[in-house]
Order: structure tokens, then C-alpha cells, then sequence
């Protein structure tokens, strides 16, 4: 049992839940600091935190499983991803499509933690499971694929804000948000990079299939341009920002830099680098900027 758990963590990999996470907290983070000057204060709830983490945990394993189940034919066709589990036979469809329901279930039943006085997060929660899975599919008819990847992720701070709000817009999560899809649209596309050629050998769609690796790489930098240029429009509707979190943000904006620094159109050995190492500092460098900034 013990295996076969931690072959399923491994094969959503599970530790990749820090892409999301710390941008959901920051939100979180944000909403309940600027709810305190709100009419009526928006009070803390722990029920709110264990809620935003078991929904976040939840939702992105069930979608990295059901990934993995729509993409398991295309996956042994692929020499980069043909050892990937499914397709290696060392988990069954079955095992890895009740992992799914189960963790389906635990997403909705989590948004429970949020009733009575929330009910949002649980008429949400079926939509916004239909959203993430729709994106395995996506590479099949749109090249946009990338977008709707980053897409799924900017639910993660516009639900945070919602699920502590209760508000279904507001200025501040949705700024936040379009930086994290820019941002994760980015660094999909400069991860599709290794599979430019076999896109384009099965028809499926694809920025760097489309554009070639080194429009590709350019369409990426547009995209964090884009993420830097949000991320410093925050303040202007969230003034509880200031000079720490500006300073941050260049700051990140420098580490943007070095992470296309280390991949070239003639180069891709260093995606992987780039893909895991520089954006998980990317994530969690963020919330720390903000919630360094908030209580200071």
C-alpha cells in the first residue's frame, strides 16, 4: 500500500503543488489583511486555511490523474515521457482512475469546511473540476493549451480570495491571478519545448510546434513581461502594497531573466533546471515578498 502511494504521488508529482500553493495563500493572505478595514472585518477563520489547502491538494491530484489518464497513449509514444507509469505498466488505469474519483470527492467534500457561511466554493467545485480536466485535451485542437494551463492555476488565488471573501470579483485576486497565468503559460511553453518535433509528428498543438523553439522562447519572455507588469499594476488596487513588494518583484523579475537565460533554441539540456528549480523559488519568493510586505 505504502508503494503504491508513493507511486502515485509520483506520478502527479505531488511536490509540484508549490507551483500553485503559495499564490493561493498570498491571496488568502491578502484577503483576510485587507478584510480587517472591510464593513463588516472579514475575521480569520482556521477553518478557511484548512479548506483553501485540502481544495488546492485535492483539485490539482485529481487533474494531474485524470492528465495522465487522457495522456497515457500519447505518453508511450513519446520517448521523453514513454517510462512516465501508465504507460510503463507500473500502475493500472484502474488504480490511477479511482485515485481520481477519490480525490474528485475529497475536493468537493472539502469546500464543506467553508459552509455556512460561504456557499460558493461548493456550487464552484464540480465547474471548476470540469475546467481543470477540459485542459487534457486541449493540445488536441488549440495551441492555446499553454493558456488554459495557466488558466487552471489562476483559479488557485481567485478561489482563495473567494473562499475567504466571498466575493466573486474584485480587482486584486484577478491581477494576481492574470500574473500566474502568464506566468505558468510561460514556463509550459518553455517546457513544451523538448516535444516541438513530436507535436508536430502527431498533430497536436502547440506553441513551440507552431512558432518553432525559438518563437516559442520569445512568445515565453512576452509572457513573464506580461506577469512582471500585473504583478507591479497590484498595488494600484491593493494599497496595502508598498516599496517591499515592489523590490520583490524586481527581484523576481531578475530571476525571469536568468531562467531564459538558461535555455537556447540550440540548447534545451537545461529545462529542466529552468522548469522546476527557477519557479519554484518564483512561487514561493512571492508569497514571501507579499506577506513579508503585509506584516511589516
Amino acid at each position: 500500500m505504502l508503494h503504491r502511494t508513493r507511486q502515485l504521488l509520483e506520478m502527479i508529482r505531488f511536490s509540484h503543488t508549490l507551483f500553485a500553493l503559495p499564490p493561493a495563500m498570498l491571496s488568502a493572505l491578502m484577503a483576510w489583511s485587507d478584510g480587517v478595514h472591510s464593513d463588516p472585518p472579514v475575521p480569520f477563520r482556521l477553518r478557511d486555511l484548512v479548506g483553501i489547502l485540502l481544495c488546492m491538494v485535492f483539485a490539482r491530484s485529481a487533474a494531474m490523474a485524470f492528465n495522465r489518464l487522457a495522456d497515457r497513449r500519447l505518453d508511450a509514444l513519446n520517448p521523453r515521457t514513454w517510462s512516465r507509469h501508465l504507460p510503463a505498466g507500473m500502475l493500472s488505469t484502474g488504480i490511477v482512475a479511482l485515485f481520481m474519483v477519490v480525490c474528485s470527492l475529497g475536493f468537493i467534500f472539502s469546500t464543506l469546511l467553508f459552509l455556512p457561511h460561504n456557499r460558493i466554493p461548493l456550487y464552484a467545485s464540480a465547474p471548476v473540476l470540469i475546467f481543470l480536466f477540459a485542459y487534457s485535451y486541449a493540445k488536441r485542437f488549440t495551441l492555446l493549451a499553454h493558456f488554459w494551463l495557466g488558466a487552471a492555476l489562476m483559479l488557485a488565488p481567485l478561489a482563495a480570495w473567494v473562499a475567504v471573501r466571498g466575493e466573486i470579483f474584485a480587482w486584486p485576486p484577478v491581477l494576481l491571478g492574470g500574473a500566474i497565468m502568464l506566468w505558468v503559460a510561460g514556463f509550459d511553453v518553455i517546457y513544451a519545448c523538448q516535444d516541438a518535433e513530436f507535436d508536430v509528428r502527431t498533430r497536436l498543438h502547440s506553441i513551440p510546434g507552431r512558432f518553432g523553439v525559438a518563437g516559442a522562447l520569445r512568445i515565453a519572455g512576452v509572457c513573464h513581461l506580461g506577469m512582471i507588469c500585473l504583478l507591479l499594476m497590484l498595488p494600484l488596487v491593493y494599497k496595502p502594497f508598498g516599496t517591499i513588494y515592489i523590490t520583490g518583484v524586481v527581484m523576481l523579475a531578475v530571476l525571469l531573466v536568468y531562467e531564459h537565460s538558461l535555455v537556447r533554441p540550440d540548447d534545451l539540456s537545461r529545462v529542466n533546471r529552468a522548469f522546476f528549480n527557477v519557479n519554484a523559488v518564483v512561487s514561493i519568493g512571492l508569497f514571501l515578498i507579499g506577506a513579508v510586505d503585509l506584516l511589516v
